[in-house]
């Protein structure tokens, strides 16, 4: 494998993204206090603000610049900045030109393209946006969902049901958290299938 051109971007990447994967982890299964939930918040918008100076100064941070790893952490951060959709729109675009270049994985801009649509309140298109709130892990929106796993196999996605049940396996809640933070599944929370 070769050596990425900017390993000092990849680690950056990498580490950002770990940690943000950490914090979600522990968020999703309820274990975080409001504090911890507001100090993460700054968090990520100093990860999104380091995304976008990334995307100005090389466009979409793909495997020969960053490594594999390093492309998918960048990808994980532009998932995770729900909180600036203009930033989101803006690696999107630069996403899909390194699909054809091919410097990403087209999963990813799926993946991508879904939240984009979810946060501007549209339906997604490959059904890979979730939320869990008090029922438990439900698809948002999709459009013509009878179609859904022809235009998710298109893209080299696995089958929506077998998705989804990983999907609730990997979000089940810790039963003593269920216990101590009821008050937490009131607000549905956005999550996302793996790529």
């Amino acid at each position: 494998m070769t050596q990425p051109q900017r390993p000092d971007l990849a680690r950056a990447l990498l580490d950002r993204a770990e940690r943000a994967r950490a914090h979600r982890a522990l968020l999703v299964r309820g274990l975080l206090s409001p504090t911890e939930i507001d100090m993460e918040r700054h968090v990520d918008r100093a990860d999104a603000q380091v995304l976008r100076r990334i995307l100005t100064e090389h466009g979409w941070p793909g495997a020969s610049l960053v490594g594999e790893g390093g492309a998918e952490a960048a990808w994980h951060l532009a998932l995770h900045a729900d909180h600036d959709p203009d930033l989101q729109q803006m690696a999107l675009g630069l996403l899909a030109a390194a699909v054809e270049d091919g410097e990403a994985k087209i999963q990813q801009w799926a993946h991508l393209l879904d939240r984009c649509a979810v946060n501007a309140s549209q339906p997604q298109v490959f059904g890979t946006q979730h939320s869990r709130g008090p029922a438990g892990i439900q698809l948002l929106p999709t459009r013509d969902p009878e179609h859904l796993d022809s235009r998710r196999a298109s893209v080299g996605l696995a089958p929506h049901a077998t998705v989804y049940d990983a999907l609730r396996q990997r979000h089940r809640r810790e039963p003593e958290a269920e216990e101590s933070r009821d008050d937490d599944r009131a607000q549905p929370m956005l999550v996302a299938s793996a790529a």
